[in-house]
């Protein structure tokens, strides 16, 4: 439904060789012991993968949303963790790239992406403003060309694995939350430090820890945004997130599709001379919705992504309605999975049970579902989103 060109079919291909080899083998794992999915990582890594959105002037793949998308469903579909981490990952790149030929530091995070040296996040959620992520209460204290950030950084995907981190804090002498600036901070820099273990119900791989930054010095060359322009390049930053987000939401619902089909069509009974459990009319029923459901939710992800594509004027409406309608979609669809394949998904026996699990953190994920539906509603108002 992606209407994917030959080139980028290609690259899927790819993306779906690692899912299989490595990705998939070790998600039970990563999901049962709450381990962050390295393994799956440096594979992509290792076939400049990481690279998928790096220019190609940087070494990097070259590709844009829609690959993207693509490529999160595929590795959503195998392992929600690692394609969380993988998003994450490809939002810190588009911030670097948005800030390529003006920042030394930027051009040489995007080299070492594409050599597949570099993992990036996003850091913007804080403690005091807890999920509207755009407004930073910490702020930036800047002397010469030295910045110092000290922030309570919350739910940081691969906090403490990274290799960049892409800090949001207000900016010097800023007045307003929006006032911010966006720093790349890096993993050998002294004064931050991941401040608490993840333990959460889904998605228990993507260490999404809290993170203190205290008295982080780095140079004022590392701004990945103009002073106090943080807040605008948050916002080109957000396609990236909705839209992937959303490809993981529909790869979750299509893992339990699979997982559910495969349940129904090869379990049976005994007592009855084998029938399969697919003979019973109520089961096909649900399996028959969930099918519809993800379809719908992957057509309507390749709608936005046309939209988005062609500069359409309800663009900007269709990009918000991604990540709730994709969360909502896979939330029904492994409901129905865990009613239709009963004792074997609660029973951990399928990944039905990880998929129910995993599809639901995105809907608490900053900007959660009950902030995108309040913005929906006030652009359909008019009104004022911020």
């Amino acid at each position: 439904m992606y209407r994917l060109n030959d080139e980028q079919n290609a690259l899927i291909d790819r993306v779906t060789k690692v899912a299989d080899a490595v990705i998939g083998p070790n998600a039970a794992a990563v999901d049962r012991e709450g381990t962050f999915p390295r393994a799956g990582i440096d594979a992509l890594a290792a076939d400049g993968l990481l690279g998928l959105t790096v220019p190609a002037e940087y070494g990097g793949l070259g590709q844009g949303m829609r690959t993207a998308v693509a490529a999160l469903d595929v590795v959503g579909q195998r392992c929600a963790s690692t394609g969380m981490v993988t998003l994450m990952h490809l939002c810190g790149v588009a911030c670097y790239a948005a800030a390529a030929g003006s920042s030394p530091d930027a051009d040489d995070a995007l080299r070492a992406v594409a050599a597949g040296r570099h993992l990036s996040t996003l850091a913007w959620s804080e403690k005091g403003s807890r999920s509207h992520f755009w407004a930073p209460v910490s702020q930036a204290a800047q002397e010469g060309d030295r910045v110092t950030l000290t922030a309570l950084k919350s739910w940081v995907t691969s906090a403490g694995q990274a290799d960049g981190y892409v800090v949001s804090t207000r900016a010097p002498g800023g007045a307003a939350p929006t006032d911010s600036t966006l720093y790349l901070v890096v993993r050998e820099d002294a004064g931050f430090e991941v401040a608490g273990p993840w333990d959460s119900l889904g998605m228990r791989g993507n260490a999404s820890a809290p993170m203190n930054l205290k008295e982080c010095e780095i140079g004022a060359g590392r701004a990945l945004s103009e002073p106090g322009q943080g807040f605008p390049r948050m916002m080109e930053i957000l396609p990236c997130f909705a839209l992937g987000n959303a490809a993981i939401s529909v790869g979750i619902a299509e893992a339990a599709v699979q997982s559910t089909t495969k349940h129904l069509t090869g379990q049976g009974f005994e007592h009855l001379g084998g029938s399969a459990l697919a003979e019973l009319p109520n089961l096909r029923a649900r399996l028959a919705q969930m099918r519809i459901e993800t379809d719908k939710a992957r057509a309507h992800l390749g709608a936005i992504l046309d939209a988005v594509e062609a500069g359409d004027p309800a663009a900007q409406l269709l990009v918000l309605e991604a990540k709730p309608a994709a969360s909502d979609a896979a939330m029904r669809v492994t409901d129905l999975a865990m009613q239709a394949c009963g004792g074997a998904a609660f029973s951990r026996h399928l990944s039905v049970e990880r998929n129910f699990r995993d599809a639901r953190a995105a809907s608490v994920m900053a900007p959660t579902s009950d902030v995108l539906h309040d913005f929906i509603g006030k652009a359909l108002c008019g009104m004022p989103l911020f």
